[in-house]
């Protein structure tokens, strides 16, 4: 089926146009001029401050003069993912989209609904000449998904809504009105490299076929995490004196890494024992996970010895400081029922030609909290001898139960669905909380369409929804204040 021809049309239409558009975070150059030529082309005021947000400003409709300026926000940049064996450059390539029943999906990559649908709802009114709304502001935000740059630099005074819509929520039943804070962690250290025992035997292990998905939304439900069951494989390994050359194990701090490949040197006296362990334990592993994983490989392949590889006593310091490092949720809320409070995602662990790499994402709540988990990850890469570095940290977003666009949107929601919504907060990083500090008087909500499987190549999202995200988005327009 035709994307461009689902309903709503005009939301699909410029989702289409948009995911034609590569526009991976810090590259985002041609989405940004996408967009101001899309608010020119309108007639509308549209400009870009210093670090590249766009902002467009729509009248309101006749009869809705008098009503409060309604900023909408969702940011321009996805998580740029593929499988393995699927051939895309996202710097040159749009998403390939098609429908399966009520999902839209890409082929072998993130589909971009993340937070593509939102940016496509926005569009979709700013050109409408038929919705009655009040004035409208759109903030069309960049670099969400590696460091909230733009909403950290959006100046103050720019923005000059007193409600804002964050349209970027995966669940269509839920409302957010608050959100988890982050951290990066990063651990580095060098070491020196060996010559490789002559007579090695060379192995390459990979890891592949595990979900992924967002390193907040998706932390709780035990998914597998590459490099944890790498970094376990390894750790049999430190019995057989096998030697590492290369390990390069996830990508992105913010998605559960799905992949890992390690290249290794194993001695020939040890290899075959060794090569029986391994098989055991990969089986071991595959089986645990096997109801969350049920498509996990862990695959060997003979290859030629490495001429260098890593020192015995580095590697043990490497893969003891793996897996002495927190990996999932940490601690769930004693003020919300079933929310993770804190939490750390272990997504990338690279290792090549003498440096070692180590990237977390460590998430709360509570502001205390994450600092309490980022330094005990701290602690255990430090008595390894890596240097620790704290960086890219954003606030989280206080609850605010008696907000008045809260009302609205809970009672838009219930006249069109005949149901209450899930007021909630969530484990990911909203814009909000950053936005909040510049904006502290601006009213703000979250919700959005059913979206699962974020930041992996897995990422589909529901038609149904959404045409019920549309309509409820319509609604809130009609009875704001």
């Amino acid at each position: 089926m035709d994307i461009d021809k689902l309903e709503p049309i005009a939301v699909w239409k410029n989702f289409s146009r948009l995911n034609a558009v590569p526009r991976p975070s810090k590259k985002e150059e041609r989405v940004i001029s996408f967009m101001l030529d899309f608010g020119n082309g309108l007639g509308l005021e549209t400009f870009s401050d210093e670090i590249g947000n766009v902002i467009i400003r729509k009248p309101a409709t006749k009869g809705m003069e008098d009503k409060k300026m309604i900023t909408l926000q969702s940011h321009l940049d996805m998580v740029h993912q593929k499988n393995a064996d699927t051939v895309f450059d996202f710097d040159t390539q749009g998403i390939e989209m098609y429908v399966d029943d009520d999902w839209v999906k890409a082929k072998g990559t993130t589909l971009g609904a993340d937070n593509g649908m939102g940016v496509a709802a926005i569009m979709a009114l700013l050109e409408s000449t038929e919705i009655q709304h009040p004035a409208l502001e759109a903030l069309f935000t960049i670099d969400e998904e590696t460091g909230m740059t733009g909403a950290f630099e959006l100046k103050a005074g720019v923005l000059q809504g007193e409600i804002l819509l964050n349209l970027d929520t995966e669940e269509d039943d839920e409302i957010d009105i608050g959100c988890a804070g982050g951290i990066d962690v990063t651990a580095t250290r060098t070491y020196n490299e060996k010559d490789g025992t002559h007579g090695d035997a060379g192995l390459e292990i990979t890891v592949k076929g595990l979900k992924g998905g967002h390193s907040g939304m998706d932390i709780h439900k035990g998914l597998g995490n590459a490099n944890k069951i790498m970094n376990r494989l390894l750790f049999l390994g430190l019995d057989y004196n096998v030697r590492i050359s290369s390990l390069n194990g996830g990508s992105l701090r913010n998605a559960i890494p799905r992949e890992s490949v390690c290249k290794l040197n194993v001695g020939r006296k040890h290899a075959s024992e060794f090569f029986k362990k391994i098989n055991e334990l990969s089986k071991v592993i595959k089986e645990e996970l096997s109801v969350q994983e049920p498509d996990l490989k862990i695959e060997f392949k003979d290859v030629k010895p490495a001429k260098k590889v890593m020192g015995l006593g580095a590697q043990e310091k490497l893969v003891k400081a793996v897996y002495a490092a927190h990996n999932g949720v940490y601690a769930m809320s004693g003020a919300i029922a079933d929310l993770v409070e804190t939490s750390n995602n272990i997504a990338i662990v690279k290792v090549e030609k003498g440096e070692i790499t180590i990237g977390c994402l460590t998430r709360s709540s509570v502001e205390t909290a994450k600092l309490d988990l980022a330094n005990s990850l701290r602690s255990a890469f430090e008595l390894s001898g890596f240097k620790v570095s704290f960086s890219g940290a954003y606030p989280g977003w206080n609850p605010n139960p008696n907000s008045e666009i809260l009302t609205v949107v809970k009672d838009s929601y219930v006249k069109l669905f005949k149901e209450r919504p899930r007021v909630v907060a969530c484990h990911a990083g909203l814009e909000c909380g950053i936005l909040g500090q510049n904006y502290p008087d601006v009213d703000m909500v979250s919700f959005g369409p059913t979206i699962l499987g974020a930041h992996s190549p897995d990422e589909r999202v529901s038609i149904s929804s959404v045409q019920k995200f549309w309509s409820l988005l319509l609604e809130i327009l009609k009875n704001t204040n």
